[in-house]
């Protein structure tokens, strides 16, 4: 019996009271567990919930920032410094000593304005995109204690803000256009022409002055005085925007109309749910609110751009492939007795004849020189050509019926090596 031992040196003479014994050094062989100490050990434990955490984080970050930006609805919004907003005209009121103060609610704007009661106004509110809003915050702002402005409104709106006033055309392709004036009140008089072509409407108060009457119709300015405060309704509101009020006599009209008081709450709606598409009740160049903002898309792509970095950094990747011996190495002829046992296990004759006969025909191709496609009777006909058997014989062993037992399986077996044999001898 050869069998190597391996021992470790001496450490010195064995001890007394323990004869023939030999102390041996301590077991230094390495450890196959990865060392506990190093900051890439620690790393490698809390990638994977730092990296979580972090995505968490910015997920929470962008919905905050999101949810921070409410307002949908940015038409004639004097913190809007684009073409449809008004920032430009609040700039100019205020430099006239005109104090401009922005609200995004009903509730926001009463609260700015004071108490509602009666006697004289105490501020302007101008209320743009009034059909935006539900009747009971039309209803809280007709009580209150300031001159109304009205931008381009409805006729539900109309109802209860002005009820003496009716909406008589609805805006076409021709809204923003210029008009002039005909009328005799100052405000218009002095401003002269401007883009207020919209809506018109008629009024039913004697006392109302209405300007802007496009080809002699209806005015797209009312303006008359009820219980101690002004209302004014303006038909074509683009002209205070951005884009307009530096065109033809926008600016004057404007400031005209709104230097009555010197506290103006500028008031735009958000809308309680997003309208309809534009219709005929829609004044020109308003934009219908979007369901969701912009921002929240953008957040939504990158949450797709980080989920797909994230696919991408944990997926499998696949390099060379790595030659790797075999646990158990089989012989041919194992293999072949174990598809023959589960063949016959299945009784799947059809099958392992089908097997022997492409066998064979792959094997005595080459030899005889016929394509893969070739049609059996062709195939059929080169064999007959190298053995004793007819080409109906040969065709009957290769392109035959399937076996219907076992026995018929054998003998088939038989007759393909016996062919085989044949056609390669000659």
């Amino acid at each position: 019996m050869s069998a190597a031992v391996q021992t470790s040196p001496d450490l010195g003479p064995p001890g007394p009271g323990i004869p023939g014994r030999r102390l041996r050094r301590p077991d230094r062989r390495p450890s196959l567990r990865r060392p506990a100490t190093g900051e890439p050990d620690g790393w490698r434990r809390w990638r994977l919930p730092l990296t979580l955490v972090a995505l968490f984080a910015l997920a929470g970050l962008a919905i905050a920032v999101a949810v921070w930006h409410p307002k949908s609805n940015s038409y004639l919004d004097p913190a809007d410094s684009g073409p449809q907003g008004t920032s430009a005209l609040s700039d100019l009121l205020g430099e006239r000593g005109f104090t401009v103060v922005r609200a995004y609610s009903p509730a926001s704007a009463l609260a700015a304005i004071g108490s509602p009661g009666a006697g004289p106004s105490a501020a302007t509110l101008v209320i743009t995109s009034p059909d935006l809003l539900a009747p009971r915050q039309l209803a809280q702002l007709r009580q209150a204690r300031a001159d109304l402005v009205i931008m381009a409104p409805g006729p539900r709106s109309l109802r209860t803000l002005a009820p003496h006033v009716f909406v008589a055309s609805f805006p076409t392709s021709s809204s923003g256009g210029v008009v002039r004036p005909n009328c005799g009140l100052r405000a218009a008089t002095l401003a002269g022409p401007a883009n207020v072509a919209g809506y018109t409407y008629g009024a039913a108060p004697p006392q109302a002055a209405s300007c802007y009457q496009a080809n002699g119709g209806d005015p797209s300015l009312v303006r008359y005085p009820q219980a101690g405060r002004t209302i004014t309704i303006l038909g074509g509101d683009v002209a205070l925007s951005n884009g307009y009020l530096a065109r033809n006599g926008n600016a004057a009209l404007a400031l005209n109309l709104l230097s009555g008081q010197h506290l103006i709450v500028w008031l735009t709606p958000e809308p309680a749910v997003a309208p309809a598409a534009s219709g005929p009740g829609s004044s020109p160049g308003r934009q219908v609110p979007p369901l969701l903002p912009a921002r929240v898309w953008l957040f939504i792509a990158e949450l797709c751009v980080a989920l797909a970095l994230t696919i991408i950094w944990r997926a499998r990747r696949f390099g060379p492939l790595i030659a790797e011996n075999l646990p158990v190495v089989v012989r041919a002829s194992e293999t072949v007795e174990g598809h023959a046992r589960l063949y016959q296990s299945r009784r799947a004759r059809d099958r392992a004849a089908s097997a022997l006969r492409s066998a064979m025909l792959a094997r005595v191709r080459p030899a005889l020189g016929v394509a893969t496609d070739a049609a059996p009777e062709a195939v059929a006909a080169v064999l007959s050509g190298r053995s004793r058997l007819s080409q109906q014989e040969i065709a009957g062993i290769i392109y035959g019926p399937t076996p219907a037992s076992d026995a018929e399986l054998v003998d088939l077996a038989r007759n393909l090596d016996e062919l085989e044999r044949e056609v390669r001898s000659q």
